[in-house]
């Protein structure tokens, strides 16, 4: 009363617990690092799966699922940083990174496990969600970011290639003159290697900073797969939500990766992170937004099922006392499951 809230009826029986069979807990889960951090700027989200661990994520996970942690990949030197002569900064070690990273989740996915992935910058994604897409029929992705990291070379203010891993996975081009247009190709071939989403594929949540060329290429294919901070504002996370559940399930997809970069969080409660924006989701919509991922995917009708999550960009150098990796976890145990007392209503 008071506050928008419907109260049940007079007499009407309360609804039972247990109306929804988890698919979390009948999937395993495989946590598996990637410390990478040189797809962009910042240097220190390499650090990042080592302090999200330490923020005791398996053992929190392994009271919600069976849980195995493969440790790290092993990726490319931070001696091996480069310039930006080919169009993409540190485009051979990032490439060594992907080339090691995709065969991991692949062998993963294999075993019928759920890669948990922890960052490590979001260009980590082009090979969890590349593998994803090669394992299973009917992948779709959402993107829980600030940004759509929909840029390719010719179009990236930067060069950083965590700003271009929804364009790789959607296999956009880059012009053919542009420096990194050789770059690009072998990332399409050798880590991609076809295994492309479609447009309809993949949904975005949280938007609030977009380059221009992203902002054109996303009004150019169908505006309703971005919600920004803005529709969140206006119409409620739940709302915005099942907006993105129906848009994919009427794209026909039916294994859904879902990808969080903790950007998305206002920096205020999230400081750990390279390429924090102000005006971010709050800690309670962060969580509410992981439970209704979980009751969406693990009701006994739901269209979707979990392949894989990763969470990335999370900065030790540049947190509070570990409060971003902190979150990290929280969130996780929340998509997993863990909630105040079981639902009710």
């Amino acid at each position: 009363m008071g506050h928008g809230r419907q109260r049940l009826p007079a007499g009407e029986e309360i609804p039972r617990l247990g109306r929804f069979s988890s698919v979390f807990a009948k999937k395993p889960v495989t946590i598996l690092g990637v410390p990478f951090g040189l797809g962009g700027s910042r240097p220190g989200a390499s650090l990042g799966p080592d302090a999200i661990r330490f923020a005791s994520l398996v053992n929190q996970l392994s009271l919600l699922a069976e849980v195995e942690d493969c440790g790290n990949v092993v990726t490319a030197p931070i001696g091996g940083a480069t310039s930006d002569g080919n169009g993409i900064r540190n485009f051979e070690v990032a490439f060594e990174s992907l080339r090691q990273t995709r065969p991991r989740v692949d062998e993963v996915l294999g075993r019928g496990r759920v890669p948990v992935v922890l960052g490590g910058d979001h260009s980590l994604s082009i090979a969890t969600v590349s593998a994803a897409v090669g394992s299973a029929e009917e992948v779709g992705l959402l993107w829980i970011d600030a940004h759509a990291d929909l840029n390719t070379p010719d179009t990236s203010p930067s060069g950083n290639l965590h700003g271009m891993s929804v364009a790789a996975l959607l296999g956009l081009p880059c012009e053919s003159h542009h420096p990194g247009s050789a770059a690009w190709k072998r990332i399409q071939q050798e880590i991609v290697a076809g295994n492309h989403l479609k447009h309809e594929q993949v949904v975005w949540l949280g938007l609030r900073d977009l380059d221009p060329g992203e902002r054109e290429r996303i009004i150019q294919t169908d505006i309703r797969r971005a919600i920004t901070m803005y529709e969140i504002d206006h119409f409620g996370l739940e709302a915005m939500m099942e907006h993105a559940a129906g848009y994919l399930e009427r794209a026909g997809v039916r294994n859904l990766w879902i990808s969080l970069d903790v950007d998305v969080l206002d920096p205020l409660i999230a400081p750990g992170t390279g390429t924090g924006v102000r005006g971010g989701l709050t800690y309670r919509e962060m969580h509410l937004l992981a439970e209704f991922l979980y009751e969406l995917v693990g009701r006994q009708t739901s269209p979707f099922d979990l392949i894989g999550v990763d969470v990335v960009e999370v900065n030790p150098p540049l947190d509070r006392q570990n409060e971003t990796a902190r979150l990290a976890t929280e969130w996780l145990c929340s998509l997993f499951g863990k909630r105040i007392l079981p639902r009710w209503v």
